[in-house]
This record gives C-alpha cells, sequence and structure tokens, in this order.
C-alpha cells in the first residue's frame, strides 16, 4: 500500500513538474480533488521522492507559497524565507522585488508607483537599465510627506531616472475633500497628462497601508470622518491606492463618497499587472485582506507575513 502511494506521489509530481500539467488538469486524471493534488506535492517534497535545486540568491518558502494560492485566487505569488539575521529580511526582499519587476517593466509602457520606504527601497536596488518607450506616473496625489525621501513625487522622479525616460507627477493632496475643486483639478493642464498616461497603465507597483498609515500625518488624521465618509475605521484591514478596505478586501468607501484625488478605482482594477509587497508582519491583516479581494495580481510577502496569515485562516 505504502509502494503505491509513495508511486502515485512519483506520478502527480512528475506530471507537475515535468510534463507542466496544470493542477486542474492532474485533479482530472486522476480523479482527485484540487486540496489533496497540492497535499501530495508537498508530501513528495518530504518524503524525498522530488527535490529541486534552484540557483538563486533568494530562498522562498515553495511549500507555503503552494498552501496560499491553494487557498486563494492569485495568479503569482512569492514568499521569501527570513533570513538568520533579522536586519538582512529588507534588503532581501527588496532586492527580489525589483529583480522581479524590473523582468516586467520590460514589457511595460506606462508604469504607476505610490510612495513609502518600501517602494524607495525597491528603486535603490533598480539596476540602470534603458528603455525606448516608458513613462512612469503617479496615478494619485501625493502623501504630503514633503520632508521624507520616500514622498511620493520623488518615486516617480527615482524609478524613470534608473531608464532614462519620462515621469508624469500629480502635484496635489491624496485627498480633496470638496468635490468641486477636486473635480476641477482633474481639468487643470498641471494635471491632465498624468491622469491621462494612468489611464493606460500596463502596471502598478505599491506597498500596503494601514489607519496608521492616516493617522501618522496630522491633517489626515484630524479629518478623517470627511475623508472617509461613513466608515467604520474599526473595520479598516488595510489601505491600497489610497483607499481602505476590509479583511474580505471589500473596499469601504462608495464611489459616491471618494474623495481620493485618482484615476478610478474600477480603472485600477483592470490595470493587467497590479503588484503589492509587504515585508511587515504587523501589515498581515491589510495582506489577508488584499489576498481575499483579489486586489493584486502579484504579490511578494516575507515568510513572517505569511505565516501569521496561515495561523489566522486555520490552514
Amino acid at each position: 500500500m505504502q509502494t503505491d502511494h509513495n508511486q502515485l506521489l512519483a506520478s502527480v509530481a512528475q506530471d507537475y513538474y515535468l510534463s507542466k500539467m496544470s493542477i486542474r488538469d492532474i485533479t482530472q486524471k486522476y480523479n482527485l480533488s484540487r486540496y489533496l493534488i497540492v497535499k501530495y506535492l508537498d508530501e513528495a517534497f518530504e518524503k524525498g521522492i522530488v527535490s529541486i535545486n534552484v540557483h538563486s540568491d533568494f530562498d522562498r518558502n515553495a511549500s507555503l507559497e503552494r498552501v496560499l494560492k491553494h487557498h486563494f485566487n492569485i495568479k503569482n505569488l512569492a514568499i521569501i524565507k527570513d533570513p538568520s539575521n533579522p536586519l538582512e529580511r529588507d534588503k532581501i526582499v527588496s532586492s527580489f522585488a525589483a529583480s522581479q519587476i524590473q523582468s516586467l517593466i520590460s514589457n511595460c509602457h506606462v508604469v504607476g508607483l505610490t510612495w513609502g520606504e518600501t517602494i524607495y527601497t525597491i528603486l535603490d536596488h533598480f539596476n540602470k537599465k534603458s528603455a525606448s518607450d516608458l513613462t512612469f506616473t503617479q496615478f494619485m496625489g501625493e502623501n504630503m510627506k514633503y520632508h521624507s525621501s520616500a514622498a511620493s513625487m520623488r518615486m516617480v522622479q527615482k524609478a524613470a531616472a534608473k531608464y532614462d525616460v519620462p515621469y508624469q507627477t500629480i502635484p496635489g493632496p491624496l485627498y480633496v475633500v470638496n468635490d468641486q475643486a477636486r473635480e476641477a483639478l482633474y481639468h487643470e493642464p498641471a494635471f491632465t497628462q498624468a491622469f491621462a498616461d494612468a489611464n493606460k497603465m500596463d502596471m502598478i507597483i505599491c506597498g500596503l497601508g494601514t489607519l496608521q498609515s492616516i493617522d501618522s500625518i496630522p491633517a489626515w488624521q484630524e479629518h478623517t470622518a470627511e475623508i472617509f465618509p461613513g466608515v467604520d475605521t474599526d473595520k479598516i484591514a488595510g489601505m491600497a491606492f489610497g483607499r481602505p478596505y476590509d479583511i474580505d478586501g471589500n473596499f469601504l468607501v462608495s464611489k459616491e463618497n471618494d474623495k481620493t484625488l485618482s484615476i478610478p478605482l474600477e480603472t485600477i482594477k483592470q490595470v493587467p499587472r497590479r503588484i503589492a509587497i509587504v515585508q511587515r508582519k504587523s501589515k498581515y491583516q491589510a495582506a489577508l485582506g488584499a489576498l481575499h479581494g483579489e486586489l493584486f495580481t502579484d504579490m511578494i510577502l516575507t515568510e513572517s507575513v505569511a505565516l501569521r496569515i496561515t495561523e489566522e485562516k486555520d490552514i
């Protein structure tokens, strides 16, 4: 019986890794559930039936990636193992993310960026490259951290300098409470080209925020109720594209009450490649909500974030 089971593990692994069959096709071939196929692939690793040597500077947790991809509908997920020296973590994740993102940029024409220390550090790890038809753009207003190295305008400048290409900025605040003023800004000459380019984005690169990121800016903290009218802040699991969402990935601000100076959320969701990078375990709820809501096509997580998600979901 054990020999037969091990042969089954080997056959499933061979179909998946060597024949490149999809999980769906394998489930049909063996008349087994998706859960069992993923379980058998993990078991094949554990028993030494399968061994894979990957020559890379980045150590990924492939087993944990398969577990989360089995439970969430996300196209591309990378989980970077936590190094023995915690001080090396951010450097390793940023270097990996930079490598992955730059390989994707080669097929893009318009790339959108948000702000934050995570994005700033990733751009530090970009290699100098050339491009003939590429623009980096903001797709929403600035975070108002004008004394920070990770302010939003500097992101597009920093990225564009790596490729020696143009960039577009939106020189206005992320939130404009006055509806008439916000609507007028969309037609200002200083804004129109950025919004036009943003509507043609091939890819978005961003980190995830939390309610604490809103509270860190006095003007927003003092006017949270006006910026997010009718929103119960206790339900905010994370922030993406300037908007708050709950643990199920539902955005909490209606289209009618959206005070974000940005291209429409519906347009953002249609961008073919939407990449989020999450390094801090304190943002595991933001990551979990993003996974539930299918807000991103690609996510790069640290192992500690991924493990916290499995604990929360009991998987």
